[in-house]
């Protein structure tokens, strides 16, 4: 029994060890990761006409999508439109990467897609996926209503059927 107990203390002294690891892990993570995600922000020039243009777009996508919640059809084009916008991402970074000394100061499209994939495809998924939950939300009150529809109509059949 004493070996159990000792064993036990044992166990839960390395996991009380591997919990203090791992906070310290996430506390000092953060931090280099943070400071990177700040040095992005700040090495963007965000007086350029075509990045207010894009975060405009962005904001009047995410007002009509909350403006129309009502209205699944269209909540379904912007759903599809947003997800478009997602699937032309790699072809339109390498277009953009091409022509980037048209329209801006300097090259933001790196082979990778960061910048696209943060200014881009990051809004327009979550977008998607604010009518993804609007749309969920409408179909369960859909199934709700039906369900009511189906009680009442099975009332009114035993009603029918006792008179």
């Amino acid at each position: 029994m004493d070996e159990l107990k000792s064993t036990m203390e044992e166990h839960m002294e390395q996991m009380a060890d591997l919990v203090q690891k791992l906070t310290a892990e996430l506390k000092s993570g953060f931090g280099p990761a943070f400071d990177n995600f700040m040095g992005f922000l700040h090495a963007i020039d965000w007086k350029e006409p075509w990045l207010l243009c894009l975060l405009g777009f962005h904001v009047l996508l995410l007002f009509t999508s909350f403006f129309t919640w009502r209205h699944v059809d269209f909540q379904m084009f912007l759903f599809l439109l947003a997800l478009s916008g997602v699937c032309f991402a790699e072809r339109l970074n390498t277009f953009l990467a091409e022509h980037w000394k048209s329209f801006a100061s300097q090259n933001y499209f790196d082979p990778h897609g960061i910048f696209l994939s943060t200014l881009w495809l990051n809004p327009l998924l979550i977008i998607a996926m604010i009518i993804l939950i609007n749309t969920l939300f409408s179909l369960c009150y859909l199934i709700v209503q039906w369900k009511r529809a189906e009680l009442r109509h099975r009332a009114r059949l035993s009603h029918k059927k006792e008179s």
